[in-house]
């Protein structure tokens, strides 16, 4: 995928629902966008061809963007840069990494990075790396968020964007009304993110008259964003989410009579999660994951067993935001990540402005 002034090559998260890892070099510059590691395996991306590398620019702090980061010393040590809410919320080797802005632009090494919003998470962006004759990355992104500000994309002659979705197309009303009927007829417990989707179920079920509970990690971040706002959140959303913490109750109000419980981590494998999880199984309380669980995994095996639900919660884009992406971006060719060989195949054929041949 070469032009005279830019080349894109995947490392990881193409062709396989696999950490995010992509090696982009502009003008001479060679940057890696993303690191991450796989959560369920702890698998990082290859790098024993990644040759010098001048830069790592991040999207957002979730692990399969950022959990690679440990392995920096394998590749020199290079620059990380970031924005200030993933720096913040994000622990070591981000709390040290540069600043990268939510949204503007900044030279490095001679090259020019612009971003914007994502709407995905706290400080999530998307990245464009050389101008118009360069690449855009969206990282994760989600236009239907109630929180999280989105900005519209640039041109870019390359694009990776984030395809983790496929050709699915559903809004998201239905899953918050099965969640607020789920919650309204008894306890729920809503093993999430803190760093992404949990508050924003928080702010719908809150403000649908659903009583919630939210783990520390919620309330940590929730306080965090409120006090550093640069402009991550939309207009008002900070209101309600000062409202929505304000109304958090105990969890042990919502498991003696209705409401949900929303506590980190998304996958019920750890933190205040892990032990609710097993008494609400213990007990035959509702469980709903509202991301894809491994199949293995302890979220995976209880809905295999119909002890838990699945309701999808959307941050990723569906197919119609996937087309308005493209349509902004106009790329010549584009990187559909995150998805499978198969899922590619039916994308290209659903979605015709798809032009992802390497």
């Amino acid at each position: 995928m070469l032009t005279p002034s830019a080349s894109v090559r995947p490392i990881s998260g193409y062709r396989e629902k696999s950490p995010a890892c992509f090696l982009v070099e502009v003008e001479g510059r060679r940057f890696l966008l993303d690191l991450g590691e796989e959560p369920a395996t702890g698998r990082w991306p290859d790098l024993s061809g990644a040759g010098h590398i001048d830069a790592v620019l991040i999207s957002h702090g979730h692990a399969d963007h950022v959990g690679g980061l440990r392995a920096l010393g394998t590749i020199g040590n290079p620059p990380v840069y970031a924005s200030a809410m993933v720096r913040a919320i994000g622990g070591a080797p981000l709390a040290s990494a540069r600043e990268l802005p939510l949204r503007g632009r900044i030279t490095i090494g001679g090259v020019e990075i612009e971003t914007g919003r994502s709407g995905h998470a706290p400080g999530a962006i998307w990245i464009r790396v050389g101008g118009p004759a360069g690449v855009l990355y969206s990282g994760d992104f989600s236009r239907e968020g109630a929180l999280y500000a989105f900005d519209a994309p640039l041109p870019a002659r390359h694009l990776i964007v984030d395809a983790s979705y496929g050709t699915y197309d559903e809004p998201l009303e239905p899953a918050v009304d099965r969640l607020v009927r789920a919650a309204g007829s008894g306890p729920l417990l809503l093993p999430t993110q803190p760093n992404g989707r949990g508050l924003e179920m928080a702010v719908q079920l809150h403000e649908r008259d659903i009583p919630i509970a939210l783990c520390d990690n919620h309330i940590a971040i929730a306080r965090r964003g409120l006090e550093s706002n640069q402009g991550e959140l939309h207009e008002g959303a900070a209101d309600r989410l000062a409202a929505t913490l304000a109304a958090a109750v105990d969890h042990t109000i919502i498991e003696a009579g209705h409401g949900a419980i929303l506590a980190a981590d998304g996958s019920a494998a750890s933190g205040q999660a892990k032990a609710l999880f097993a008494y609400f199984i213990e007990k035959g309380l509702s469980v709903i994951f509202t991301s894809s669980p491994a199949e293995k995994s302890i979220a995976g095996q209880a809905i295999a067993g119909s002890k838990a639900q699945f309701v999808r919660w959307n941050v990723h884009p569906r197919l119609r935001d996937l087309r308005w992406f493209i349509e902004c971006v106009q790329p010549g060719k584009t990187i559909p990540a995150f998805l499978t060989v198969g899922g590619i195949d039916k994308l290209r054929d659903t979605l015709p402005i798809l032009r992802c041949d390497l």
